[in-house]
């Protein structure tokens, strides 16, 4: 039996077809030898006969077997055949009567059982589908605030652009994509940003293709934000990675004084190349470093305006578009972050001149990699002046900059986002200024 999707006007795949591979997916992604992304990126290269909506019945069932992880686990045994087809069909991403008729009487009686199956009856690990390690840090910063955080790491992300404020204007841009029929409304935080209803393809928009947005978490944004570069600056983007907070920099800079992207990552620099010419900025100097104590780093000590350091981490403030981080780290992972963390942070504050500003950010939700990150530089450098995060989102005229931030007297001293409260990812950010 062949059935069709009924939003795809190519011709359509067989669905016992299409349900053997959602199952290789899964068996190769669940091996958790490399990042669920690549191993998803990998697989159709290797298998390039998959149109559009195949694609994404096969990455979003992936990525639905991972965020349920520990639910899906408890339901397979019961079931029949190899595990991978079994946890395939519980996360099939698609309409139900196009699974079932790939399916054999068995199993089409075994999923009616296990979707009759109500989420309150089910224990707390098979509610929360996070491995324990990370379960009581989450409690304890959050208490009742912890299930609405589950629900919304198990919804997945949305979609927000960055306008790119050197060459447009966010107005212009609603208008254009609305011109299309993509609906976009303003980001009720970042000036620079659009929310997107639904997930359009954007890589191909006259609009995008200009270089007058990127597609960036609001988040993001706000770390970019932060650092509050001016005109005619020396700012450098200490771990610049794909490029998207380097943009934002640039962009509020206007083009104008000196932008180094250091990254570790020759290629992940190089990626960035296309991105950079699309924006049309002409002051970002990208620059492969071998570690944060790099010759390049010593030269330009003591004469920086401006550092972002946006710390390699756990990520786990990314678990609704990358829920394979919470299944491929433990504990000891974190701690060994932190003192990554630590030393990039004390190399990066030895750029700045006096009066310099530094920013310490990263998209994860555990104190150890934030907070405790953040005390501990302070305490070790009394040169550098903790600044409320509170107090500068409000003079940047971020509307509810108090809803965003955590921690000191006034509960404003860092940025704390959440996705069930903020409907972004997860990010901290602290900032000093250098005496």
């Amino acid at each position: 039996m062949w059935v069709k999707f009924p939003w795809d006007n190519r011709a359509p795949m067989h669905p016992k077809a299409l349900l053997d591979a959602c199952s290789e997916l899964v068996r190769l992604t669940l091996q958790f030898d490399h990042p669920a992304d690549a191993v998803v990126s990998r697989f159709f290269r290797e298998h390039r006969g998959f149109g559009p909506r195949e694609r994404a019945t096969l990455a979003e069932t992936v990525y639905a077997v991972l965020r349920k992880k520990n639910l899906f686990d408890h339901l397979a045994p019961s079931g029949s055949g190899p595990k991978e087809r079994r946890l395939a069909i519980l996360g099939f991403y698609g309409p139900g009567d196009f699974l079932r008729s790939a399916l054999s009487e068995q199993e089409k009686n075994w999923l009616d059982q296990c979707e009759q199956i109500k989420p309150e009856d089910l224990m707390d690990r098979h509610r929360h589908n996070l491995p324990e390690w990370l379960v009581q840090p989450l409690k304890e910063q959050l208490g009742d605030g912890f299930w609405p955080l589950v629900e919304s790491f198990n919804k997945g992300a949305g979609l927000d652009l960055r306008v790119n404020t050197f060459k447009a204007k966010r107005a212009e841009v609603q208008q254009a994509l609305a011109a299309t029929g993509i609906k976009a409304s303003p980001t009720p935080f970042s000036p620079w940003g659009l929310r997107i209803v639904g997930k359009p393809a954007l890589n191909k928009h006259e609009a995008f293709l200009r270089g007058d947005f990127e597609v960036q978490d609001e988040g993001s944004q706000l770390l970019a934000m932060l650092l509050d570069a001016k005109r005619g600056e020396m700012v450098v983007d200490f771990c610049a990675g794909a490029g998207g907070k380097t943009l934002a920099i640039g962009a509020a800079m206007r083009s104008t004084g000196r932008l180094y992207a250091f990254d570790t990552s020759a290629g992940r620099l190089d990626a960035f190349k296309s991105r950079l010419a699309r924006s049309g900025l002409s002051n970002v100097h990208p620059a492969a470093i071998a570690h944060e104590r790099d010759e390049r780093v010593k030269r330009l000590a003591g004469k920086i305006d401006r550092v972002l350091v946006d710390a390699p981490c756990t990520g786990l403030g990314t678990l609704r578009r990358n829920p394979d981080l919470k299944w491929r780290q433990d504990m000891q992972a974190v701690q060994e972050m932190a003192v990554k963390q630590a030393a990039i942070l004390q190399s990066a504050a030895r750029l700045l001149k006096l009066g310099g500003r530094l920013v310490y950010a990263t998209c994860s939700v555990l104190p150890q990699e934030n907070e405790a990150i953040a005390q501990a530089f302070s305490e070790a450098n009394p040169d550098f002046v903790a600044l409320d995060v509170g107090e500068v989102l409000t003079g940047l005229k971020v509307a509810g900059a108090a809803t965003l931030c955590s921690g000191g007297d006034a509960g404003q001293r860092y940025l704390r986002l959440w996705p069930h409260l903020h409907q972004t990812d997860g990010f901290f950010a602290a900032v000093w200024q250098r005496k």
